[in-house]
């Protein structure tokens, strides 16, 4: 039988590298500070030992393997071996940095680019206005993604994975819908001062994941294009949930991690009715989870 072809994918959630994304296909992976590690950390982060710890593809699994004198953590728990999952928070150290471990097989052989991509939301054209002798156009409003009205998109409850990460929580739902938002009743609450109660919802219909947009002010963007109720996502693709954030990028596989958004990007400053959108309040200085103060950092819901 043909060997899978397996990337790892290593999220940085907390430390030097926050926000970053590093991908593996080889077999061994070494972490640590010296020259010759594959994920090298900074030489004056002294809580990471030069040679700290290794991850080995055994078969179809990756095995963990401690070589500090710090000590290796995997959702909380000290390890010197252990087999991987996705999803797991490893911590380099206590106090040190944090990453989360996710794998994606591939359907062609490593090192070769894939025959087929998938093509991001394509864009209507939007007319220019015809300029008139007397005064300027104004200019016209942002057109939304175009994609299917999902009011008339049949979707119920489906058991498929969804795993989000945002600042150094990840957690893992093994069914959508998922409703985001600041309020009580979401699923995944996210304590933004930009978002509503209910925000969003993640979905899933026709093979696909989609995003389906609850504000009803098209503030919810793909790739910095607003859409109209609902898009599906693709992978690489920058879900924005407002435009002062919070925004993810999709890996696909159901799986959404955090990003960090340009604050200086332009942004549109008019519904799709033309209506100027309420100005957003300011970002505040960032609190707390409610599920960071219930325990773990990974949960199964």
């Amino acid at each position: 039988m043909e060997r899978a072809h397996i990337i790892v994918q290593l999220v940085h959630i907390q430390g030097p590298f926050r926000g970053k994304i590093q991908e593996f296909t080889q077999d061994r992976i070494l972490i640590g500070r010296h020259p010759s590690c594959d994920l090298q950390f900074p030489p004056d982060l002294a809580v990471v030992s030069r040679r700290h710890a290794e991850i080995v593809r055994e078969g179809n699994r990756f095995k963990l393997i401690d070589q500090s004198a710090n000590g290796t953590f995997v959702n909380g728990k000290r390890v010197k071996e252990g087999y991987l999952r996705d999803g797991d928070v490893l911590t380099i150290a206590q106090g040190g940095p944090k990453v989360s471990f996710l794998t994606q097989v591939s359907d062609t052989p490593l090192g070769e680019k894939a025959q087929e991509e998938t093509s991001p939301p394509q864009m209507h054209q939007v007319p220019e206005p015809t300029p008139t002798p007397q005064a300027p156009s104004p200019p016209s409003p942002p057109h939304p993604t175009p994609v299917r009205d999902t009011s008339q998109v049949s979707y119920k409850e489906a058991k498929v994975n969804l795993v989000i990460q945002f600042g150094p929580t990840l957690r893992s739902f093994d069914k959508v819908p998922v409703t985001m938002g600041k309020g009580p009743a979401c699923q995944f609450q996210i304590d933004h001062p930009s978002l509503l109660d209910r925000h969003a919802e993640i979905f899933y219909v026709e093979g696909q994941y989609w995003i389906k947009d609850l504000t009803g002010r098209h503030l919810v963007s793909i790739n910095g294009n607003p859409i109209d109720l609902g898009a599906p996502l693709n992978p690489d693709d920058i879900l924005s949930l407002t435009p002062e954030g919070p925004a993810f990028k999709f890996l696909g596989g159901g799986r959404l991690l955090e990003v960090e958004i340009d604050a200086q990007s332009p942004q549109p400053s008019h519904s799709n009715s033309g209506e100027p959108l309420e100005e957003a309040p300011q970002r505040k200085k960032k609190k707390m989870h409610q599920w960071e103060r219930q325990g773990p950092f990974f949960q199964n819901t």
